[in-house]
């Protein structure tokens, strides 16, 4: 540009010739070039002669775009120092001046590709030094956006603007509207001016900018509303406009645009809902005549594939083209509409004519026609995770009209089937080849929202038969040839599974038969699909007798079909085969020799899938638990995975963790011999492995194997190696391993389940240990960068606060004395995290065991519990957006409260989750009223079930009775333990029963301490209290204290 005065110099001539060179087709030649070019990046002045040939117009194209993305590079690794890319010298502030006025000067350049470069490098420099440090970037931008005579000023601009706006804040925004928005009103409503690239740019800032206003409107909804108002009816008039139009075929420039519009009245509907209704109606008929209109052109492009829908492609600043991405977006906002209480009336009367035209969009395209037929895997994928795509956004609006207009939205779905249904069934007897789309997208139709329409059916508010009606499709589709129509055959298999229970015992019995039958045909896999996931789901809940003559051969085509499968398929199979084992246990035993070979391979050939290994195991562990397979299942398993653990280091990676995960398998619940078995070929190699190993995963799974090794064998775990005392000695090192502070927290990450077991199981070897076993939990708590592993360790102290029971305050007493860095002592530290940590505690046993423990440290009155202040409840910050510069400027602030008066807190707040969970599952009133004191007694006496002279010094009786109430399974509940054998009393517990007959005994027994906790309560906790007391004890004067 000659206004710039650019100067090829030596150095410039240089630059070129390096420029040159890169794109030399000899290797050495570019290697060589681009190494200069490196070099010459730390030296003073390299972004400014980049800038300078990016900037010159005499030069050739590639050579300027070639600058100008070095010049981006170079500008991420050297502008500011504390960029975590930063890599020395930085950027001096005078060639930082020279680069950015360079920069702003080329935005109008004519190229379109250099003028993307250049707004990119803009951006990138603005992310760090804007507005402080570049105060007239914005002026300069706002002055080319205006200037109509230059039409690549505007470009360039726009391009810039469009970067920048995604990274706006609350304190531009605001003062960047109303100079803006009429410039950018004005470029969309003259078509005539600007081309449709500009609008879709405008439009994109206009959703940047009232998305960030939207976020503030939660706190200065005064200041973001007389902002707005005054823009919103020209705005929503030009929205109106751009949406008026039919929508055109082959033209996407012009969904763009619309993409942009919709995205904007999204922003709109969402944030402002009060503003848009009074101007709302001025949308409704365009937004329906996109609606409508988009559909022919969706139909056409996507469905029947005669014109084209860009799929797959992009514009030069990457966004994409195609029409499936319109579609979405226009989904989106129908859903916020649909979603909106006030707006959702507007369609009230039309719903039936939405879903109507909805269900024609959910017809499988003619590109996944072609994919899924070529790939079975994208289509288990894409049916299963829910993929970006019109059929998923469109199922989507289907459950909003569900759960949005109730009955009339169900009725109205049905209604839209049927005719729906009727018209596919004309367009075959008319010789459509594609007729079967239509009927295929309104069974997806009723598949998504399956849940809701059998709830309605169960209650009577459908006015149709909904399994009539899916017996009719069925009993009219049932003759076709499945290699024509694969995808049809597929939907109603999967349909069928879906609203089995109210379909016919004859039809389910023969998709069953059909399905199992497909899975050993040459069918296309489509259907193999189809009739996998109907097993899955009919095998359950069949007839027995239906299938015992049918399983052999079932599980020889499925063995048949693992060995065919791969990638998602794969995991498909074996939730069948799983379905299969488990519906066929009686015939298990002959079966466990034809499957566990085919498995076992599975498993190893696929150990680094994390989803094929762990179905792999879920269908051994069936075999596993069916009659007669346990010991031959073992013998078949130990042989492989022993020699796996006792020479780790040779193994490929993912083997050795996942083959203890297995043996951890074979240990659940087994009988004494099998796990003795086990013990025999796979303890050394696993123990070593906690106490060697650094790859957290074997030394997780390796840590879980050692519990289950515990809980299965006991007291026989220390005799079974011929030396107990040794034998000891390693899982006391393996304690010690895994409770070591430096250790990362993802290794020790199971400790605390292994160390529950060693007391549960090995109380008398682990009693003179207590204190010793106190002191590196509470160094492995104040290490643990994790809140799982922390929260697990809370449990061993809680569980020890039992243990300690009656004598609670000696525990105390031995944590008191006990140091601890950077608190006073042990029990001050251990409660200001149990505190902090016990609302974040997860899984009823852990609940059950947490709250109780502290209602028991609570009652002891040991004079340090009033001693202590821990963090009570958050204080609220003053009002605005909390920024990152913000909130390290002022980070949380919270109340601090005499721990007593936390616990009670902590107490009530149990209460109050109990009582919501009950409400919500509408049964609050059969759950309270069993609250008896009798049962509440029986909970006190179990917890003092085992009495202690002096925790200090355990005796071996008061470890066995801990030891000894554990001897039935604790029930699953989703959480690290629920692979072992525990029977822990504390987990019969029934919390409520528990809680008020604590605190009726507490307010009696310690009536004035109560008195004073209650007050500092909130009304809501005290309301709890209140209501579990009044059926225990209701002349309770806590209401005169709470008022």
């Amino acid at each position: 540009m000659a206004n710039l005065n650019i100067v090829l110099d030596e150095d410039q001539q240089w630059l070129l010739n390096c420029l040159s060179a890169t794109l030399d087709p000899n290797h050495e030649v570019r290697s060589f070039a681009e190494a200069s070019l490196n070099q010459a990046s730390l030296q003073p002045g390299f972004g400014s002669a980049l800038s300078k040939v990016a900037a010159n117009w005499e030069l050739s194209l590639g050579l300027r775009q070639l600058a100008a993305v070095l010049l981006k590079q170079f500008i991420k690794k050297h502008w500011n120092e504390s960029d975590e890319a930063f890599e020395h010298p930085a950027v001096s502030s005078d060639e930082k001046v020279v680069v950015r006025k360079l920069l702003l000067y080329s935005l109008d350049d004519p190229h379109r590709k250099i003028c993307t470069a250049i707004s990119m490098a803009v951006a990138s420099i603005a992310g760090y030094d804007w507005p402080e440090d570049w105060p007239d970037l914005l002026p300069h931008l706002m002055k080319l956006v205006n200037n109509q005579a230059n039409m690549n000023g505007v470009h360039g601009a726009l391009r810039c603007l469009a970067l920048l706006s995604v990274d706006l804040d609350d304190t531009v925004v605001p003062t960047l509207m109303p100079a803006l928005f009429p410039c950018l009103l004005t470029i969309v409503s003259s078509p005539q001016v600007y081309d449709k690239y500009l609008c879709t740019k405008a439009y994109s800032i206009v959703y940047s900018c009232i998305a960030v206003l939207g976020v503030m409107s939660g706190v200065y909804k005064t200041e973001t509303t007389a902002l707005i108002a005054p823009m919103l009816k020209p705005w929503m008039n030009q929205f109106s406009a751009s949406l008026s139009h039919p929508v055109q075929s082959e033209d996407p420039d012009d969904w763009s645009i619309r993409m942009e519009v919709l995205k904007c009245l999204n922003q709109f509907v969402q944030n402002f809902p009060g503003l848009i209704e009074s101007e709302f109606m001025i949308i409704v008929g365009p937004l329906w005549q996109t609606f409508t209109t988009s559909l022919e052109v969706y139909a056409r492009s996507s469905i029947e594939g005669t014109e084209d829908s860009y799929d797959g492609r992009y514009d030069s600043d990457g966004a994409d083209k195609s029409l499936d991405s319109f579609a979405i977006q226009l989904f989106e906002f129908l859903l916020t509409i649909v979603g909106n209480a006030e707006l959702v009336k507007v369609i009230t009367n039309n719903v039936k004519e939405l879903v109507y035209y909805t269900i024609a969009f959910l017809q499988i395209t003619e590109q996944q026609v072609h994919t899924w037929s070529m790939d079975a895997n994208q289509f288990v994928a894409d049916e299963d995770d829910s993929t970006y795509s019109c059929r998923v956004s469109g199922s989507l609006l289907l459950e909003e009209v569900v759960n949005t207009c109730g009955t009339e939205g169900i009725n109205a779905i049905i209604d839209a089937a049927k005719t729906r249904l009727s018209e596919s069934q004309r367009e075959k007897h008319a010789g459509s080849a594609i007729w079967w789309r239509m009927r295929e997208a309104t069974l997806f139709a009723l598949t998504s929202i399956s849940e809701r329409l059998l709830e309605a059916e169960d209650s009577g508010l459908m006015r149709v038969g909904l399994g009539n009606l899916l017996e009719q499709i069925i009993s009219e589709d049932i003759g076709l040839d499945v290699h024509e129509y694969p995808f049809l055959y597929s939907r109603m298999f999967s349909s069928v599974a879906k609203f089995s229970s109210v379909i016919s015992d004859g039809v389910l019995e023969h998709f069953l038969y059909a399905a199992a039958k497909a899975i050993a045909m040459a069918v296309p896999p489509p259907v193999k699909v189809g009739a996998c996931r109907a097993l899955s789901q009919l095998l359950p809940k069949a007839n027995k007798g239906l299938i015992q003559p049918h399983i052999m051969s079932l599980f020889s085509s499925l063995s048949d079909l693992l060995n065919q499968a791969s990638d998602e398929t794969l995991n498909l199979v074996l939730e069948t085969l799983l379905a299969a084992i488990e519906a066929g246990y009686e015939l298990s035993a002959s079966i466990e020799p034809i499957i566990s070979p085919v498995i076992l391979n599975m498993w190893a050939s696929h150990i680094s899938d994390p989803f094929v290994s762990m179905d792999s195991i879920e269908v051994l562990e069936a075999l596993k638990n069916a009659p007669g397979c346990i010991h031959p299942l073992v013998s078949r398993v130990l042989p492989y995975v022993s020699p796996v653990l006792n020479k780790p280091q040779q193994q490929p990676d993912g083997l050795v963790a996942g083959s203890v995960d297995l043996v951890t398998m074979l240990l659940k619940n087994a009988p004494s011999d099998v796990v003795k078995a086990v013990y025999d070929a796979c303890f050394d190699g696993v123990i070593r492995i906690v106490l060697q190993s650094d790859d957290h995963s074997e030394m997780q799974n390796a840590t879980e194997c050692l519990a289950a090794f515990i809980a299965g064998g006991r007291q026989d775990v220390l005799t079974w190696g011929g030396d107990s005392g040794n034998t000891m000695r390693r899982l006391h090192d393996a304690a010690s391993r895994l409770l070591n502070p430096d250790l990362e927290s993802s290794g020790s990450l199971f400790v605390g389940s292994y160390i529950l077991q060693l007391i549960l199981h090995l109380p008398s070897q682990m009693a003179p240990h207590i204190r010793d076993l106190v002191v590196a939990l509470l160094r492995r708590m104040q290490s643990a960068q994790i809140v799982g592993l922390r929260s697990s360790l809370l449990l061993i102290f809680a569980r020890l606060v039992h243990f300690s029971a009656p004598n609670v305050e000696q525990f105390i007493g031995m944590l008191v004395s006990a140091p601890t860095d950077g608190y006073d002592n042990s029990f001050v530290y251990l409660m200001s995290e149990w505190t902090k940590q016990q609302g974040e505690i997860q899984g009823a046993y852990q609940i059950k065991v947490t709250t109780t423990a502290l209602t028991l440290l609570l009652s002891s009155r040991h004079p340090e519990l009033a001693k202590i202040n821990v963090q009570g409840h958050l204080i609220q910050g003053a009002a605005g957006i909390t920024t990152r510069s913000k909130a390290k400027l002022a980070p949380d602030q919270w109340t601090v409260v005499p721990l007593p008066a936390k616990i009670m807190a902590l107490l009530a707040d149990a209460l109050v989750e109990i009582q919501e969970q009950v409400l919500a599952s509408d049964n609050a009133d059969s759950d309270w009223e069993e609250i008896e004191a009798d049962g509440a007694e029986a909970d006190k006496d179990l917890m003092h079930a085992a009495g202690v002279t002096s925790f200090g010094q355990p005796t071996h009786e008061h470890l066995e009775a801990i030891a000894k109430i554990y001897n039935k399974d604790e029930e699953e509940d989703g959480y690290e333990d629920d692979h072992l054998s525990v029977a822990d009393p504390l987990n019969q517990i029934n919390l409520a029963n528990y809680l008020a007959d604590f605190f009726v005994n507490f307010s009696q027994r310690e009536r004035q301490l109560y008195d004073h906790l209650f007050l500092s309560l909130t009304q809501n906790q005290r309301n709890a209290i209140q209501k579990v007391k009044s059926v225990l004890y209701p002349l309770s004067l806590d209401g005169a204290l709470a008022n």
